[in-house]
């Protein structure tokens, strides 16, 4: 038996709780962040916005029903739309958490050696969110956006809040799934049917050089 340790100091004026979960996985059920093929759709399965709604929280401006709302998606897990996605044949997949959308999204292009287009305007956001980004951009939105916006390339017509969003770090988000084309159909009404909010937001496509996600309206 081994025990595993670690440690890390945080000098905050909020509580933080950390945990770590060891467990086994059936090695055939595996769905990695690498198998993306062109022609894949991606397919989201949580509204984002989070990091803005909290960043406003902390700063007492935030709109109740808009935290309310954000707090009942946080508080959902992914379990749900793990065990449906995996009765059909996923080629890969992520949760969407600190390195937002884009960070998520770039790390399955990457990995995948595919070059993902994610249609901004069909993102699904909290209502009300897009109104608060521009003054409640977190610390983890602006790194993410200097980490990774050199790989990105922005179509004429993207809203410039819908791009910042896109980077916005989540808390407990939703999975990116990708799957084949002709199965997509079936895999947003079994999620829907399921009780998840399930939105087809772009495709893969063969590798463009120096771009890992293009950013359509």
């Amino acid at each position: 038996m081994r025990a595993i340790v670690g440690q890390r100091t945080v000098r905050d004026d909020e509580l933080k709780y950390g945990l770590s979960v060891t467990g086994l996985i059936d090695p055939r059920r595996v769905v990695t962040n690498a198998g993306a093929r062109p022609g894949d759709r991606l397919v989201l399965t949580k509204p984002i916005g989070t990091g803005a709604i909290v960043t406003a929280l902390r700063r007492g401006i935030a709109p109740e029903d808009l935290v309310t709302r954000a707090v009942g998606w946080m508080t959902t897990l992914n379990r749900i739309a793990c065990e449906t996605m995996l009765e059909f044949e996923v080629h890969a997949c992520t949760d969407i958490t600190g390195f937002g959308l884009i960070g998520h999204a770039s790390e399955v292009a990457k990995a995948s050696g595919v070059t993902l287009t994610i249609e901004a305007g069909k993102v699904p956001v909290f209502n009300g969110v897009l109104d608060i980004t521009s003054a409640n951009r977190s610390g983890g939105l602006g790194s993410n956006q200097d980490h990774f916006a050199g790989q990105v390339a922005v179509q004429p017509g993207v809203a410039a809040n819908r791009e910042t969003i896109l980077y916005d770090p989540q808390t407990s988000g939703g999975l990116l799934v990708a799957v084949r084309e002709d199965a997509a159909d079936r895999v947003e009404q079994a999620l829907a049917a399921a009780g998840v909010r399930a939105v087809r937001i772009g495709v893969a496509t063969a590798r463009q050089e120096g771009t890992l996600i293009v950013v359509s309206p």
